[in-house]
């Protein structure tokens, strides 16, 4: 046979036969910022991680879109946080018809904290639903993922297994991090904008003092605002601490009757220098060290 004849064959052969491509890639649909960047960690370039809020959104008030119920319908497997965070998850995981998604509920098996201020469950249920906040349960949840992952692509295990004690190493270095900084602080109580910061206080010893939104979009009491006043000068920490998520002008208003200033946590990231997990959580312990210290 001609050498341009073999040429000709292989060539072929190449268009038809399955290679490696984009459209293989295992599409991971993901409620918030934190998980994606986990499942992103976790599967590399084996996926393709969709994000369901953008950033900036906060998942007390999404409302989704037909465009989310259809990227849901021929994903792989679909992330959440569950404990009543995302209330809106069943509905267009039903919407969409997926009877095989694989569903990872991260808040599965976790000791929740059961909270008077929590405002995230379902009826009947005080669950605080913040758990990535804890780097220790971030760790727990990347191993939820893998395995999904693992379900939905077994042949590429030995890939995702690698990429997860990877990024758990990493995880554990940030709690390393985290807790040796907190160690030296001299404040150990703050004021938080909404109940976010439960599971990161219980593991690094801190206390949340007061919220000032105990309900989303529910503007708090002359009673309750004196409260928080009261607070923030018992503490003496001259901070308050609002959210990108939500509007920060109760806080504003507070920080001025009580003489503080207000300073951003981001719970969710996504942003501009908070663009993955480990970031954002550097950026939240720079700022809460730069007036607890």
């Amino acid at each position: 046979m001609r050498k341009s004849s073999i040429i000709t064959i292989l060539f072929f052969l190449f268009l038809i036969l399955p290679h490696h491509s984009y459209a293989e890639k295992i599409k991971v649909i993901a409620s918030i910022v934190p998980l994606a960047d986990f499942a992103r960690q976790v599967g590399g370039d084996r996926i393709d991680v969709q994000l369901l809020l953008p950033p900036g959104a906060s998942p007390h008030t999404y409302e989704p879109t037909p465009k989310a119920i259809r990227e849901i319908n021929d994903a792989k497997v679909f992330i959440k946080i569950g404990a009543g965070l995302e209330n809106w998850a069943e509905k267009i995981i039903t919407a969409s018809g997926n009877k095989g998604l694989i569903i990872v509920d991260s808040s599965k098996g976790i000791q929740l904290i059961r909270d008077i201020h929590s405002h995230h469950s379902s009826p009947g249920s005080r669950a605080d639903p913040h758990i990535w906040l804890d780097p220790v349960i971030a760790s727990d949840i990347v191993t939820k993922i893998e395995k999904a992952l693992i379900e939905a692509d077994p042949e590429n295990a030995r890939i995702y297994e690698k990429n997860a004690l990877l990024y758990r190493e990493k995880l554990s270095q940030l709690d390393k991090e985290i807790s040796d900084k907190i160690k030296t602080f001299k404040i150990k109580e703050y004021i938080t904008f909404h109940p976010a910061w439960n599971y990161f206080s219980k593991r690094y010893g801190l206390r949340v003092a007061g919220v000032i939104e105990e309900l989303p979009g529910k503007e708090p009491s002359p009673k309750h605002v004196a409260r928080i006043v009261r607070e923030v000068k018992r503490i003496g920490s001259k901070v308050i601490f609002a959210e990108p998520q939500f509007n920060p002008k109760i806080a504003e208003a507070i920080a001025r009757e009580s003489g503080a200033r207000v300073l951003l946590l981001d719970p969710i990231g996504g942003q501009e220098g908070r663009e993955t997990y480990v970031k954002m959580m550097r950026y939240n312990i720079s700022v809460i060290e730069s007036v607890m210290k």
